[in-house]
């Protein structure tokens, strides 16, 4: 945050102190520092793909959601935790801006580079549907609006953080009508929108998802998107479960974790994180077993209290590394700890983006902003409405001007090149995202350096 002399606090003060000194990481320490960021990220995925995603699948399925709206809510909430400790934090610990800092900065890497991933690293084509995008775009510009007309004058007041948890709200109420308001549009306005009548056309058509049995028997319900439910009967649960973890045939159980993958890759990196398996294995019920599959909430909220615990983790360590290498402030705030911040995100999403499942992905990349922003909203709203009711929250709102051009930018990028693209993930449209992705972060970057515009920054102590 910002203070009388006109620099900015060290991200290195809002964790603790390291295990060693700045001399002895320059001195070979910063290795240790390397082996737990890459130690972290192996944790993060084995907590998503083990854990977090099987309960979210038999959360979508016991409430009959569709894929998007699964990851417009439970997911993006899930894989967006980190973001809602660190708002905690930053009103309530340290008293700065991280929390604002943190969840702006970020959003332009959560739509463009977890698209980019999505598209990069699945090797199957997902397909798109028109109106679960164009909600949760629309849904994410006016919370963004409404962030940054609140901390234009750098306070919060109570009704302006009550103001997002009602967004917040509209934003559910919309998912809860989804399947109905998605069937008016497309009768309204599929007579001018090739987008719409194409979706009409596949909703007919539509595919099970992946792993599903086709012709094996009869399924308990048509999948469509104008059916509220992605989940058919038990035993295609199972075999859409045992598909994603790469399992020919339906087991009446799923395996031990403790099972010894069979190639040599895998099993050096099974070795390797045999200690976080044993750790999460104690902690977090499998609900993929059918033991624990009843107990599928307590999964989905201890996998989402560990991915929380991980990425701080994952982020300090981070923090700590760039200091160290010296790299600039305002480069690690927009590359690396916005990258770190987001893990949870991007493994959930290429996850699901490999199984085919594009509209969950999509929907979990925009759908965790908008959460991002009930973030902001739930801790500035406790504080001003119950602890300090005497005044506003004070904040910096310096560089956001190019923060809400770049946000607004980048969201209008994603809808329109989805279009363009023809409504699919591919390889085509993670380059692209790519691409656009590194030239917002050289301009940005460049905009905080004080090389263009006129906002240069420095950290404290420098």
């Amino acid at each position: 945050s910002e203070n009388r002399t006109g620099c900015i606090l060290s991200s290195s003060s809002e964790f603790p102190e390291g295990f060693f000194t700045p001399q002895e990481r320059k001195d070979g320490g910063i290795v240790i520092y390397f082996i737990i960021i890459l130690y972290m990220f192996l944790a993060v995925s084995i907590v998503c793909d083990d854990y977090f995603l099987p309960s979210l699948e038999i959360i979508s399925e016991c409430l009959g959601l569709s894929q998007d709206v699964a990851g417009a809510t439970f997911m993006a909430a899930g894989s967006s935790a980190p973001e809602l400790v660190t708002a905690f934090l930053g009103v309530f610990v340290t008293k700065g801006d991280i929390g604002v800092s943190t969840i702006l900065g970020s959003a332009v890497y959560n739509l463009l580079g977890i698209s980019a991933a999505c598209g990069l690293f699945s090797s199957v084509v997902s397909r798109l549907s028109c109106w679960p995008l164009f909600r949760d775009c629309l849904a994410y510009t006016i919370s963004v609006a409404a962030v940054l007309a609140m901390i234009s004058d750098n306070k919060i007041y109570w009704y302006e953080s009550a103001s997002l948890l009602l967004i917040y709200g509209w934003y559910i109420l919309v998912l809860c009508f989804d399947i109905k308001i998605n069937q008016y549009l497309m009768k309204k306005f599929s007579p001018c929108c090739t987008c719409f009548t194409k979706a009409m056309e596949e909703n007919a058509e539509q595919q099970p998802l992946v792993g599903w049995r086709e012709e094996s028997g009869p399924l308990i319900r048509q999948q469509s998107r104008t059916d509220s439910g992605i989940f058919q009967d038990e035993m295609d649960y199972s075999q859409l479960t045992t598909s994603l973890h790469g399992l020919d045939e339906i087991s009446e159980d799923h395996p031990s974790v403790f099972t010894m993958p069979e190639a040599d890759m895998r099993r050096i990196l099974w070795v390797l994180s045999l200690p976080i398996i044993t750790l999460l294995y104690l902690t977090i019920p499998d609900c993929r077993r059918q033991f624990w599959r009843n107990w599928f909430m307590v999964t989905f909220l201890i996998s989402a209290a560990w991915i929380s615990a991980i990425t701080y983790v994952l982020v300090w360590m981070i923090t700590i590394a760039g200091e160290t290498l010296g790299i600039p402030e305002s480069v690690m705030g927009l590359t690396l700890l916005a990258a770190g911040t987001s893990v949870p995100d991007t493994v959930a999403s290429v996850l699901v983006a490999r199984k085919g499942n594009g509209d969950m992905a999509m929907s979990n990349i925009v759908g965790s902003n908008v959460f991002d922003m009930l973030c902001l909203g739930i801790p500035w709203f406790i504080k001003t409405a119950f602890i300090n009711t005497s005044g506003p929250i004070e904040v910096n709102s310096s560089g956001l001007t190019y923060t809400a051009i770049s946000l607004i930018c980048s969201v209008v990028f994603i809808f329109l090149a989805v279009h363009l693209n023809g409504w699919k993930i591919d390889k085509k449209l993670g380059a692209t995202c790519l691409v656009l992705y590194l030239v917002f972060t050289i301009l940005s970057i460049l905009y905080e350096l004080g090389i263009i515009g006129n906002n240069p920054t420095r950290v404290c102590g420098n």
